[in-house]
């Protein structure tokens, strides 16, 4: 039985939205399995043998090779040059990450995530933050890409207590030459007790939320089908 004009946009309208939902859920399989992908990576790099100054990287696109990867550097803290990166959770409380360059025997400097401290109740601009060790020290942790930004009204305020850090930027600022990416660091086998906490969160890799946006994506698209079937094919035929 030949369409109407006005069954012929209903099928097309059907059709497409239809196809439009199958798409958006195959995207977000394929979305799931790049994170699944990044997951094994991660975890491949995690079992690597940790790095060493001479194999650590010097530009961008190595050094975005080596994120995930356990490192093992000695240098001299820049005390002078700590930012306390504001807004900063860990364990559902609010306080700032503790970032220090590190002077490497190179010359060259990287920039350390070195652990996190609360933010003072009575004053937000108060720092309670530990001495830094002097001297020659050991660093242990992971190679990662900058802390993420958090959005910010205006310029960047110098100052040791920052909202973000611009690696560029801050290499200008203070004249070190530094690696472009930075080290979390982690306890060793003999805890620091410097009064910072590394209770770092794992990467995350949100693989189950796409397979639930996917279900939804192809539920709609069967949706939209069985509704036409309803409404166009089988009730008629009933009525008939």
């Amino acid at each position: 039985m030949a369409l109407s004009r006005r069954g012929l946009a209903v099928l097309a309208a059907t059709l497409a939205t239809a196809a439009l939902t199958a798409s958006a859920g195959l995207w977000q399989l394929d979305r799931a399995a790049q994170k699944n992908r990044l997951q094994a990576t991660l975890e491949a790099q995690r079992a690597l043998p940790a790095l060493s100054l001479p194999e650590l990287a010097t530009e961008a696109r190595a050094a975005a090779a080596q994120w995930q990867r356990g490192v093992v550097l000695e240098g001299r803290w820049q005390a002078a040059r700590t930012v306390y990166l504001d807004n900063r959770p860990m364990n559902g409380r609010v306080g700032f990450i503790a970032v220090t360059p590190l002077l490497l025997a190179d010359g060259s400097a990287v920039l350390v995530q070195r652990g996190w401290l609360p933010r003072d109740p009575m004053e937000r601009t108060r720092l309670n933050a530990p001495p830094t060790p002097a001297g020659p020290v050991q660093v242990r942790g992971r190679i990662a890409p900058p802390p993420s930004r958090l959005f910010e009204l205006g310029a960047a305020a110098p100052g040791a207590i920052r909202q973000n850090l611009d690696l560029p930027g801050f290499a200008r600022e203070t004249g070190l030459r530094l690696r472009p990416l930075t080290v979390v660091q982690e306890e060793g086998a003999v805890a620091s007790n410097d009064g910072l906490l590394r209770q770092w969160p794992a990467p995350a890799v949100d693989v189950v939320k796409h397979y639930g946006y996917a279900f939804q994506w192809f539920a709609m698209s069967a949706l939209a089908i069985g509704l036409y079937a309803w409404f166009q094919l089988i009730r008629p035929r009933r009525l008939r």
